[in-house]
């Protein structure tokens, strides 16, 4: 078992964890699911809390914490959207980050990847894939409560636009999003910086944008962009609340309220 000054938490995070002995730092989440590993991650305990190591070439936002990302970050007891879960590497480390109390809806469109979900699903009770495009809300608007943040990482030309139809319909007031930006999928109009400026010019209308992040050397031609949701888009201020979900969404659709 690992010393308690090894691993050190963080305040605006309390499940994230440093390991301060490694250079370059690493960083661990307590792990939620069982048996921990998910992708191969390294794991380690300490004080009878198992951790995973959060690999950031395999996860954007790991990347950017990494990187020394000092933006927000999903908290214990928070609802958030995963829009392009895929098969869970980084959905799985947000539910960790959220906890027992906290939920994840996490939506994939691919089947492959959703079968993937699926079976990590069945250890991660706080987490609830659905089957869906994220660029039709509308499609899993009942099953998705008002939530906490917006996490979105999709290849598609059109993230702002998904990402603001999405915050319409489920973004609580004041609510975070977090923007996994794939400038190489956006077209060569304009170089990956060009994206960024046009992607913060769509957000602002309806967030209070901060700090954007490159992530190389881990993933070539992305950016980390962090926003909160402002009275024009919340739904406490004129958005669309989704319906109550089921009491027991079919197939794991979401996860139980």
């Amino acid at each position: 078992m690992r010393t308690r000054a090894e691993y050190a938490s963080l305040a605006r995070s309390p499940r994230l964890y440093r390991r301060t002995a490694e250079r370059p730092e690493t960083y661990w989440t307590a792990a939620l699911g069982e048996p921990p590993a998910v992708y191969g991650e390294r794991t380690a305990e300490q004080a009878g809390t198992l951790l995973r190591r959060w690999d950031p070439s395999r996860s954007k936002l790991g990347a950017a914490i990494a990187r020394g990302w000092t933006e927000p970050l999903p908290r214990p007891g928070e609802r958030w959207l995963y829009l392009g879960a895929a098969s869970g590497t980084t959905a799985s480390h947000v539910a960790d980050l959220v906890g027992p109390a906290g939920a994840v809806f996490a939506v994939e469109k691919s089947l492959r990847s959703f079968a993937r979900l699926l079976r990590l699903a069945g250890r991660y009770p706080n987490l609830g894939p659905i089957l869906a495009d994220a660029r039709r809300p509308d499609d899993y608007l009942e099953l998705v409560p008002p939530v906490d943040g917006l996490y979105l990482d999709l290849a598609q030309p059109d993230q702002a636009e998904i990402a603001l139809a999405n915050a319409r319909r489920m973004l609580k007031r004041d609510g975070g999003l977090l923007l996994a930006l794939k400038t190489s999928s956006m077209g060569r109009d304009l170089g990956p910086r060009g994206h960024l400026e046009r992607t913060v010019a769509q957000l602002e209308d309806s967030f209070e944008v901060g700090p954007s992040m490159p992530l190389e050397p881990f993933h070539r031609k992305h950016y980390l962009v962090g926003a909160w949701a402002t009275k024009r888009i919340a739904l406490d201020a004129g958005g669309t609340p989704p319906a109550r979900p089921p009491t027991r969404p079919p197939s794991r659709a979401a996860p139980p309220r």
